[in-house]
């Protein structure tokens, strides 16, 4: 009788290791009990992931709440920048900004790809160099030489406007998709892109681009084709590049990261660096500037033999010391865009977590079948504003361009409504193609370098003191690669 408890319990133990090792080599749902990437229960397919990708050129910005707004004497009496207590996503921006070689880079690709039958896209793009120019000032040599010349390649990208800044975003996005996917072997290398022949990254997922592949991803779907394209759900593509909000800017300026102590602040910047003083207090570089600024009228950079900043118009990129999340140059050397639409009470509007004004929620145009339409002849997946009929039964939102949400119009009935109220052009220069630009230049006071001040231009209009720098979403957890999540301590 024990030798046959003992047969019954050896087998029952030996199924049920069977049953751990079978179940070990797949994943299986916690609701459903079915595997994951099984072909058999239907290839539902769950990749590991581990954390996201830090893209060429960027820094993870660890997010969290401050007081967003001035933090200086509002000397303008604006009152544009009221204090307003906000949180930021964890997000990732450029660790300086878009140099000029940069810039050369996006515009000899489209030259190259566009250049025979598009030429327009390429004098599109083109930075104005027109902008060094000034009726009572001799600057001849930076409009022929500052962009071109490889002196002023880590130079920052100035004469550029907030469309153009826009534009090279978008391209950035494709072409680091692009050589990720090369990297994973999923692509070949294609130098011979023409036109519409190009990799777009909306293209791809939409299947509307074939390129020269080299090997897709294994399809588990038993009834696909053995294979598929990379899509969202395998973590490999990389979020869109695009101009940070102005909350962003302001809080990555700021850098209250290496000012805090727990969950205390324990000294609210004037400037991206501790104190209320421009020059450098450490004992090693004391007295020397933070930052390039105009320290007074006609002093661009001091007394030849001791210069105070060393820069008499914007200095490469990676010059004077980056602030605590190791970002470069956020106080002085060039002003830069940020995505939002300027309206001197935006503080007072718009939401407390991730801030900013100027949504205009745009849907990919299908055809009558509902169908993703053709892409264009550049290669790109055609957008268009929501409608309201789209937009029927949703409380979230109502219309597709929000940018006059709250402010901006008697009705909100037209398109312009904000010339309206701002009587643009007569009494006033805002309207809805105000863009706002953050922080102080080479041309600029100290005042302009604290992060909270603000000012604005119209988004066609570019100058030679405003450059910018992208930035790009975090997803998942808002804390860098290889942290594990955060549990609590509570028993």
């Amino acid at each position: 009788m024990k030798n046959k408890i003992k047969n019954h319990f050896g087998k029952l133990s030996l199924l049920v290791l069977i049953i751990i090792i079978s179940s070990c080599g797949r994943e299986r749902s916690s609701t459903t009990g079915w595997n994951y990437n099984d072909p058999k229960n239907g290839g539902f397919e769950v990749v590991p992931y581990e954390e996201q990708e830090t893209g060429p050129g960027l820094v993870l910005i660890e997010g969290g709440t401050f007081t967003m707004g001035r933090t200086e004497q509002d000397i303008t009496i604006d009152w544009d920048n009221i204090p307003r207590r906000v949180t930021v996503a964890s997000f990732y921006m450029d660790e300086t900004e878009i140099a000029n070689v940069h810039y050369r880079e996006y515009l000899y690709w489209l030259s190259r790809v566009y250049g025979n039958d598009y030429p327009e896209i390429y004098k599109k793009a083109l930075p104005d160099t027109l902008v060094w120019r000034d009726k009572l000032e001799y600057n001849e040599p930076y409009v022929e030489w500052y962009l071109r010349h490889p002196a002023y390649n880590e130079y920052p990208v100035v004469g550029i406007n907030w469309l153009q800044a826009t534009d090279y975003c978008a391209w950035r996005t494709d072409r680091v998709n692009e050589i990720i996917l090369q990297r994973e072997g999923i692509l070949k290398v294609n130098y011979n892109q023409v036109n519409e022949d190009n990799f777009n990254t909306d293209a791809y997922l939409a299947g509307q681009y074939e390129g020269q592949v080299k090997q897709d991803v294994e399809d588990l779907n038993p009834a696909g084709k053995g294979t598929r394209k990379v899509r969202i759900e395998d973590g490999i593509l990389l979020p869109r590049y695009q101009l940070p909000t102005e909350a962003q800017w302001e809080y990555a300026a700021l850098g209250l990261i290496g000012n805090t102590q727990f969950e205390r602040v324990y000294d609210r910047r004037q400037y991206p660096w501790n104190g209320h003083i421009v020059r450098n207090a450490d004992e090693k570089y004391k007295g020397e500037m933070m930052g390039n600024f105009k320290r007074g009228r006609g002093d661009n950079m001091g007394v030849a033999g001791n210069l105070n900043d060393n820069a008499d118009i914007p200095a490469p990129v990676h010059s004077y010391w980056p602030n605590d999340y190791g970002l470069y140059n956020m106080a002085g050397n060039v002003s830069e865009w940020v995505m939002d639409v300027y309206r001197p009470l935006s503080f007072e509007d718009v939401g407390d977590f991730n801030s900013f004004r100027g949504n205009v929620f745009k849907t990919q145009v299908r055809d009558d079948e509902g169908a993703i339409d053709e892409k264009d002849s550049l290669g790109r997946i055609k957008y268009r504003v929501v409608t309201d009929s789209d937009n029927i039964g949703r409380r979230n939102y109502t219309k597709g361009d929000n940018i006059n949400y709250l402010d901006g119009s008697i009705n909100d009935a037209t398109k312009d409504s904000s010339d309206i109220r701002y009587n643009y052009g007569v009494s006033s220069m805002i309207n809805d193609k105000a863009r706002v630009y953050k922080g102080g230049s080479w041309k600029d006071r100290a005042y302009w370098m604290s992060p909270g001040t603000r000012r604005f231009l119209d988004e066609k209009q570019s100058t030679d003191y405003i450059g910018f720098r992208c930035s790009m979403a975090r997803v998942g957890s808002p804390v860098g690669l290889g942290e594990k999540p955060r549990t609590s301590s509570i028993k």
